[in-house]
């Protein structure tokens, strides 16, 4: 009596799915997407992590020995090394405000601001001035999706909330150290 009712059932779901036929299609339609972007998420996990054991690495001690424009070549090349294909270094006079300029793996153009600091934590901190010069370059002259400010020093507070205010993002000598060291790339 089960297996009569079991392949009743069985049979008036077929029926039903030979009628709603789109269903079907909606369901493969929806599975391979779902199975593309799970393929996706795994093939840029294993990039990031060739990218992480083979890629370029400073400690805090290197960065603060270079001098300002060496700073910046090493910004441009973590930026190189977590993606960015085309990390330019155009700081110096007429870069307005841009030191570094990319376009990351999803394509959002990037311009990050260099500040390197001779004695490093010790040396002046970044304030909300340097912070308004990004602002005002980055997204309208430079046309960044992501502007980034970078440090091997320290950042006053109220240049922390300037920058959380005006969506800019802030690499301090703490988060320097890790991105350097080669943990995950920055925003």
């Amino acid at each position: 009596m089960a297996a009569v009712l079991a392949v009743a059932l069985l049979v008036a779901a077929v029926n039903w799915l030979l009628a709603h036929w789109w269903i079907l299609a909606v369901t493969a339609v929806l599975a391979v997407l779902a199975g593309g972007v799970w393929l996706h998420q795994k093939q840029q996990r294993a990039r990031w992590e060739a990218v992480r054991t083979q890629g370029q690495r400073y400690g805090l001690a290197q960065l603060d020995g270079l001098h300002h424009s060496r700073f910046e070549d090493a910004v441009r090349d973590l930026m190189h090394r977590d993606g960015c294909q085309d990390a330019l270094r155009v700081g110096g006079a007429g870069g307005l405000g841009a030191d570094v300029k990319a376009t990351d793996p999803y394509g959002r153009p990037w311009v990050i601001q260099c500040k390197h600091r001779r004695n490093g934590l010790a040396g002046s901190a970044v304030g909300t001035t340097d912070l308004q010069v990004l602002n005002g370059t980055a997204r309208q002259v430079h046309g960044a999706d992501i502007a980034v400010i970078v440090t091997n020093g320290r950042v006053t507070a109220p240049a922390v909330t300037f920058a959380k205010q005006q969506r800019l993002h802030v690499v301090d000598r703490h988060t320097l150290a890790a991105w350097a060291a080669g943990s995950r790339p920055c925003p």
